[in-house]
């Protein structure tokens, strides 16, 4: 079997759960139980986790980490938008 079928595969069951997160957080109209540090800590991992997959030419993973920093990034915009429209 072909390691990037394995890798690929894994790769989409992850960023499922992650889209569903997001989908679940933008339903939540106050977002009080969601963390801001959970999305920095997401995004600074992730931009390691690209550097290091670019440095092992590894494709599966410079998308997977390219493809979960734009969530992390989702989620942190749409934390702020919710606070803010809670706020007002």
């Amino acid at each position: 079997m072909n390691p990037d079928i394995v890798g690929w595969t894994a790769s989409a069951i992850l960023l499922a759960t992650l889209t569903r997160q997001i989908i679940t957080q933008w339903r939540d109209k106050d977002a009080k139980g969601v963390s801001r540090w959970l999305f920095a800590g997401q995004m600074a991992a992730s931009v390691g986790f690209i550097v290091y997959s670019w440095m092992l030419d590894n494709w599966v993973f410079i998308v997977t980490n390219s493809l979960i920093l734009l969530t992390a990034v989702i989620g942190q915009v749409m934390l702020v938008l919710r606070r803010r429209q809670a706020a007002a």
